[in-house]
C-alpha cells in the first residue's frame, strides 16, 4: 500500500528512483531542442522539489529566467529575419509585372533604333586591345555602318550609332544586327561580348520564383543576365 509520501512523489510525477512516470515525457525522448513548455515544466519541479531546508537562490532562478527570455527573444528574431529575408528573396506576380515597359542592357546582337533612329550599346571586352570595331547589318544582312573604336581597354565599353548608312542615308527602323570585332597587339582576336539595349514586353516566373523576361530580337531572358535597367 502506497504511503503518504509515495502519493506526493506520484502527484509530481516523480517515483522513489527519482524517474519521472508521466507517459507524456516519453514523446519527447531524444529531442535536443526544449521549448517554453518544457522550460516552465523544470521550473515548476525544481520549485515543488527543491530542499526546504536549502532553497533554490533568487539570484539563481531570476538568471534561469533572464536566460531562457533571452534565447526565447532570439529564436523569434531569427523566424522575423528569416520571413524578411524570403520575402526579399521572393518575387510576387506584382514585382514581377513592374519590369513591363522598362528597358534592359544585356548580351545579345539584335538591336531595335530609339524614337530618334539611333542605337546605343556596350561591348564586354575580356582583355586589352588594340583595335575595336562595330558593324551594324540591316534585316538583309546587308551592312550598314562601321564604327571604329580604336584601342581600348579591358571591361565595358558603350558605343553609340547615329542610325545612318556609310553614305549618310537613314538606315531604317530595324532590327538591326551588332557584330564586334577586336584584336591585340599582335593581331590576336580578343573576346568581345556585344550587350545591347531592349524593352521589356513580357514577363513569366521561373520555377525558382525569379522573373523571366521576354525582349525582342532576344527571346526570353532571366533577370540574372540583365546588366542596366533604364
Amino acid at each position: 500500500m502506497a504511503t503518504s509520501f509515495d502519493s506526493t512523489l506520484a502527484n509530481l510525477g516523480i517515483s522513489r528512483t527519482g524517474a519521472a512516470t508521466a507517459a507524456k515525457d516519453t514523446a519527447k525522448l531524444g529531442n535536443a531542442n526544449m521549448d517554453q513548455g518544457d522550460f516552465l515544466r523544470l521550473m515548476t519541479a525544481q520549485l515543488k522539489n527543491q530542499d526546504p531546508f536549502s532553497p533554490v537562490d533568487n539570484s539563481q532562478m531570476v538568471a534561469q529566467m533572464a536566460q531562457f527570455s533571452s534565447l526565447a527573444g532570439i529564436s523569434e528574431m531569427n523566424t522575423t529575419l528569416k520571413a524578411i529575408s524570403d520575402r526579399l528573396n521572393g518575387t510576387s506576380p506584382g514585382d514581377a509585372m513592374s519590369w513591363i515597359g522598362r528597358t534592359v542592357l544585356t548580351a545579345g546582337n539584335t538591336a531595335y533604333p530609339r524614337i530618334d533612329g539611333s542605337v546605343g550599346g556596350t561591348i564586354d571586352l575580356a582583355a586589352d586591345a588594340a583595335n575595336v570595331t562595330v558593324t551594324i547589318e540591316g534585316p538583309n544582312g546587308a551592312l550598314l555602318r562601321t564604327v571604329d573604336l580604336g584601342a581600348q581597354s579591358k571591361g565595358a565599353i558603350d558605343f553609340e550609332w547615329d542610325g545612318t548608312t556609310d553614305t549618310g542615308e537613314a538606315a531604317g527602323p530595324g532590327p538591326y544586327t551588332i557584330r564586334v570585332g577586336a584584336r591585340n597587339a599582335a593581331g590576336t582576336a580578343v573576346s568581345a561580348t556585344p550587350l545591347v539595349w531592349a524593352p521589356v514586353t513580357s514577363v513569366t516566373l521561373g520555377s525558382d520564383g525569379s522573373p523571366v523576361l521576354t525582349l525582342p530580337g532576344l527571346g526570353q531572358v532571366p533577370v540574372s543576365a540583365v546588366r542596366k535597367i533604364g
